[in-house]
């Protein structure tokens, strides 16, 4: 896959998952742009003076003015968006705050940025005649429910991103923008491990392959996909 030349956005791409995302697609010739809001994060971020990735600090992701100005004068082929929260959380104990907190941080975020992304993408594919690609992370919960008891902010605002996902794959197909998501379950991360000692890691999706599901999905490559949700649960 060749991205040379190619402008994608990377939220959360300072995390796990982003990371890998990034080193891939600047890899294979991409310009990543990554905004980030944690500054000590930012600092010891390993793709920091890469010269192929512009990093962007950014406010909240919820606020229609700060991804405008992300997005802004962008000549952009892809967006992809790992931004995101997890909280756990019995429904007695999920007060009105916390599940606005999962929408935003998930589910708005997203959506504000799939729409700052439609419109940088058409304006530069007025000019090259080309469309672009759109990819978003969901999570298994979107997919099935019932394994979201527990955390049902979480799987609410995750099943928008899903929605969210096939519907505008659908709208935008005839403007040659394929828009697709991963759904990944547990991910091998080490944080992951931390919180979850006794599990068994061999079945857990590792991050590369799921970045690697990702960068095929916004690569030229990817020339007939749209409006999917893919799963990336590995052997779990």
């Amino acid at each position: 896959m060749s991205f040379t030349d190619k402008t994608i956005v990377v939220t959360g791409g300072t995390g796990a998952l982003g990371t890998a995302v990034v080193g891939l697609l600047t890899d294979a010739g991409a310009r990543c742009i990554v905004p980030y809001r944690n500054e000590v994060e930012a600092q010891r971020y390993v793709h920091r003076g890469t010269k192929s990735v512009t990093m962007v600090a950014a406010g909240d992701l919820a606020d229609e003015d700060v991804v405008g100005k992300i997005y802004d004068g962008l000549k952009l082929w892809a967006s992809i968006h790992i931004a995101g929260g997890f909280a756990m959380g019995a429904i007695e104990d999920t007060d009105k705050a916390a599940l606005m907190a999962q929408l935003d941080g998930n589910l708005v975020s997203c959506f504000l940025c799939c729409r700052a992304a439609v419109k940088a993408i058409k304006a530069a594919g007025q000019v090259e005649n080309s469309g672009g690609r759109i990819v978003n992370v969901a999570a298994r919960p979107a997919l099935e429910p019932r394994s979201g008891a527990g955390m049902t902010a979480y799987t609410i605002a995750k099943s928008g991103v899903s929605a969210l996902s096939a519907a505008l794959g659908e709208e935008v197909a005839k403007d040659g923008i394929l828009v697709n998501a991963v759904a990944p379950s547990i991910m091998d991360t080490a944080a992951n491990r931390k919180a979850m000692p006794k599990a068994d890691f061999a079945k857990w999706p590792k991050v590369e392959d799921v970045a690697a599901t990702i960068v095929y999905l916004a690569s030229p490559d990817n020339a007939v996909a749209r409006g999917g949700v893919v799963p990336v649960y590995g052997r779990s």
